[in-house]
This record gives C-alpha cells, sequence and structure tokens, in this order.
C-alpha cells in the first residue's frame, strides 16, 4: 500500500513552524490513541501512521531528505535517529492528558473521590427571610454495606489482576517507543473479583434514597449554595464521597418582591385618600404597620420602612420596605357618584392650573412642541 504524504497525515502545509507541527502531532495523536478508540484497528493504524510522519519531520535533516525526495529519501530511517529525542517531550504531554501523569511514571492511583450532587430546593420567601430547616430526599450511590465497597463477596477478597500483575497498567509497544495503557481487564485497578458481591454485583456501591435535613440559614436568596460535606456519591476504590450542593430557588411572592436586602411593595389607593390623606396598615413579613399618606400625595410616590426588609444571610443591616402608592381610578360608579364628580371636575376646571400644575405644564410643553414644528 503506497504511504500517504506525511504533511497530508499531521494536516499542515510544507514549512510549517515546528511549534505548529507539534500541536498539529498532539491533536492527530489525540484523536487516534488506542485508549480512545479500543479495539479499533483503523485508529491504531492512523496513530502509527502519524508517529511515522512525526518523527521524519521533527527532525531538520531527515525533514530536508523527504522534501527533496519524498518517502524514498526517508527510507529505513524512521524509527530511529535524532528525530527520536523530541518523542519524551511530546509523549510526556498526551500521556499526561490521557492518564493523569506522565507517560512510564509507574502505577496511577485509581481511587477516586466521588461526585457531586446537586438539588434545587424551593422555598417561600418567608422562609428564606426568616430560616427554615426541611427535610429532602435524594437518589444517590452509596457504598455497599455487604462488601463494604471491596466488591468481592463476604468472605472473599479482590485478586491481583493476571494481566497486569496487580499493577494497573500494562505496557504496549507503538512503534520505535513503548508506552504504559490502562489495562483492559481490570480498568486500573490492578484487582478483579473472581466471587462478586451479590447485592452490589462486584461494583461496591449501590443506589438508594436518602433522607436529609438541611438547615437553611436566614437571608438567603434564589442562587445560594448550601453545601452539606460528604453527602454526595460514593467514592471509587475506597475514595471518599462527594458533597451535595442544594441550590435555592425562592418562590414569586403575591405581594413582595425582593431587591437584595430591601423589600418592595406596591399599596393601591384611592384618589380620595391621595388628595386628603389619610392612614393605611401596611403588610410586613413581621405583621402590619400603620403607614401616614400626607395630603396630595401623587401616584408612584415612594414611602421607606426602615429595617423591615431582609438581613443578608452573610451580615450587614437589614434592609427596608418600599412601599410604592398607586393611585386606582374608582369602578361601578353610581348615578350619584357621577354627578359628584361632575361636579367636582367644573370647579377644578374653574381653579386652572392652581390645582392641577404637572398636566398645565405637560400640555404648555406639547403646545411649545408643535408650534415648533409649524415654524
Amino acid at each position: 500500500m503506497e504511504k500517504r504524504d506525511y504533511y497530508e497525515v499531521l494536516g499542515v502545509q510544507k514549512g510549517v513552524a515546528e511549534a505548529d507541527l507539534k500541536k498539529a502531532y498532539r491533536r492527530v495523536a489525540m484523536k487516534f490513541h488506542p485508549d480512545r478508540n479500543p479495539g479499533d484497528a483503523a485508529a491504531e493504524a492512523s496513530f502509527k501512521e502519524a508517529n511515522e510522519a512525526y518523527e521524519v519531520l521533527s527532525d531538520a535533516q531527515k525533514r530536508a531528505a523527504y522534501d527533496q525526495f519524498g518517502h524514498a529519501g526517508v527510507n529505513g530511517q524512521a524509527g530511529g535517529g535524532a528525530g527520536a529525542a523530541g518523542f519524551g517531550d511530546i509523549f510526556g504531554d498526551i500521556f499526561g492528558d490521557i492518564f493523569g501523569g506522565a507517560a512510564g511514571g509507574g502505577r496511577r492511583s485509581h481511587v477516586q473521590r466521588g461526585s457531586d450532587l446537586s438539588y434545587t430546593l424551593e422555598l417561600s420567601l418567608e422562609d428564606a427571610v426568616r430560616g427554615t430547616s426541611v427535610k429532602i430526599r435524594i437518589p444517590t450511590r452509596v457504598t455497599c454495606k455487604t462488601c463494604e465497597g471491596s466488591g468481592a463477596r463476604k468472605g472473599s477478597t479482590p485478586e491481583n489482576c493476571a494481566t497486569c500483575q496487580g499493577v494497573g497498567q500494562v505496557r504496549m509497544r507503538q512503534g520505535p517507543f513503548s508506552v504504559q495503557q490502562t489495562c483492559p481487564r481490570c480498568q486500573g485497578t490492578g484487582k478483579t473479583i473472581k466471587d462478586p458481591c451479590i447485592a452490589c454485583h462486584g461494583r461496591g456501591a449501590v443506589q438508594e434514597n436518602k433522607t436529609l435535613s438541611v438547615k437553611v440559614p436566614p437571608g438567603v436568596d434564589t442562587g445560594d449554595r448550601i453545601r452539606l460535606t460528604g453527602e454526595g456519591e460514593a467514592g471509587t476504590h475506597g475514595g471518599p464521597p462527594g458533597d451535595l450542593y442544594v441550590q435555592v430557588s425562592v418562590k414569586q411572592h403575591p405581594i413582595f418582591e425582593r431587591d437584595g436586602a430591601d423589600l418592595r411593595c406596591d399599596i393601591p389607593i384611592s384618589f380620595i385618600d391621595a388628595a386628603l390623606g389619610g392612614e393605611l396598615e401596611v403588610p410586613t413579613l413581621d405583621g402590619r404597620v400603620k403607614l401616614k399618606i400626607p395630603p396630595e400625595t401623587q401616584t408612584g410616590k415612594l414611602f421607606r420602612l426602615r429595617d423591615k426588609g431582609v438581613t443578608p444571610v452573610r451580615g450587614g443591616p437589614a434592609g427596608d420596605l418600599l412601599a410604592r402608592v398607586v393611585l386606582e381610578t374608582p369602578v361601578n360608579l353610581t348615578k350619584r357618584q357621577r354627578e359628584l364628580l361632575a361636579e367636582f371636575r367644573e370647579i377644578e376646571e374653574s381653579q386652572g392650573s392652581k390645582q392641577n400644575p404637572r398636566k398645565t405644564s405637560w400640555f404648555d410643553g406639547v403646545k411649545s412642541f408643535v408650534d415648533s414644528l409649524k415654524s
């Protein structure tokens, strides 16, 4: 079978810089590495082809000969010579990515921490502000109590893997050099289980639901997380368990809206109360309080009730309650009410701009704007 052009194999152009050549080789080698393509003969062939191409092109003398004479100029040279000197460096990088350590560095520990879990906890605004304690039920992987995580039936123990002799890795020849790979039989644990536990079927962990008590501190808000250390999934091969992160989500409240440490609410009032003034009862999370509305209050007026907001979970002073008055136009008027309002309008119009300064100012502005367009 005719060999492919080495530059084509690595996906680079002739004259490529050494650094770019190395990057291209890493990309191809990572793509076709046997560890990532177990049992794929085509991928293994592409991996060997990339090794051969890089060995030639990374050596200045071999590359010059190849550029001038093609494959004939380097026949018998691939697999040895000065070009192999750079292989240790590049494969140290590649196997660091694949194995989590340098190639040839000895047995890798396969003790792994368990995965972290996430749970969304919905709370009412009152519970989020005051704090509470709730119980949650979550599915998780826990260490098998029957075999205590070993995966072997009680009374038996895991044995050293016959393929890797308990090392967890096997040495494999790849062209002009050899590399270490995770043992395909024991998956790097160095142990095999001939008599698996009947409860976990050799996995060392089982799936179950567990109930946990979550203490929610006062002042939490949507997006805050509460960590329960060690309540995540069980680790593998004796590793520690992960953590459980409880994500807080505060439900929408029918009256209040939270804004950091402050609370906001709208208070509808009649135009009579707004004009004459009065006293209203305003709700807070601690009960009702009285709010004095001064005469001639305009819609949108904001009243601040000090320290009636939220004390932040991370500390600091309590926020305020910001109550905004919204004028409500009366509906379903009686005949008498209509008569009184009509009479009121006549009196109001006779007073001109005295009682509606904003309205008069606005219409004067509109008139000036329209007149300017005509001129």
